[in-house]
């Protein structure tokens, strides 16, 4: 997780205020302003590539998928973030007026990086967790194709990985499918085999 801006700690409506009127998104959670970094062209790629996957196959249903600028509140904590992808297949209910806050994300996409992947798996997942219609948390590679796909089944989280090349990623709440291979589509990864994701975000 990047640290906080330098401020005190704000209330939820200074938060939005603020946010509302600013150049760059931030998140908060826990009464903190969380400045985001600027992310790679390896990231807007594999971001792109899952929304517009989603995009095609949801064209036609009862469905949206949005990706990065739909702000998305854990109503149960507080928290607001910026998913890389959201998508669900119920009516959204947004939190105001604004219609910039979703409240009710089935399935949350979040592309990981260096700078990032401790608070996506962590702090940010145990928040989400806690949100009702959330379904299934997706978490993807840049450095390598993989892909871990955390499904809730009653009051458990099971997990699947997928790294196989030719495989591919189910999501049975959205009736999905998403190859690996249209995933990293146009995504070139370290000649020498490495796993580790480059790139700041």
């Amino acid at each position: 997780m990047p640290p906080p801006l330098a401020q005190p700690r704000v209330t939820p409506a200074e938060y939005l205020a603020m946010e509302r009127s600013a150049r760059e998104k931030s998140e908060y959670i826990n009464g903190r302003v969380y400045a985001m970094a600027g992310a790679s062209r390896r990231h807007n790629l594999i971001a792109g590539n899952i929304f517009r996957e989603l995009a095609t196959q949801l064209r036609g249903r009862p469905c949206e998928t949005y990706m990065a600028d739909m702000r998305v509140k854990a109503k149960p904590t507080g928290m607001y973030t910026y998913p890389d992808v959201v998508a669900l297949c119920d009516e959204p209910r947004l939190e105001d007026a604004e219609l910039d806050t979703l409240l009710n994300p089935s399935v949350i996409v979040e592309v990981l990086s260096p700078s990032t992947e401790s608070y996506d798996r962590g702090v940010k997942f145990a928040h989400y967790r806690r949100l009702d219609s959330l379904q299934e948390y997706v978490l993807v590679a840049q450095g390598t194709p993989r892909v871990e796909h955390f499904r809730r089944e009653g009051d458990q989280w099971v997990l699947t990985e997928i790294s196989d090349p030719g495989g591919a990623l189910t999501l049975p709440s959205l009736g999905c499918v998403l190859r690996l291979a249209d995933i990293y589509e146009r995504v070139d990864f370290p000649a020498d085999g490495a796993s580790a994701d480059i790139g700041t975000a």
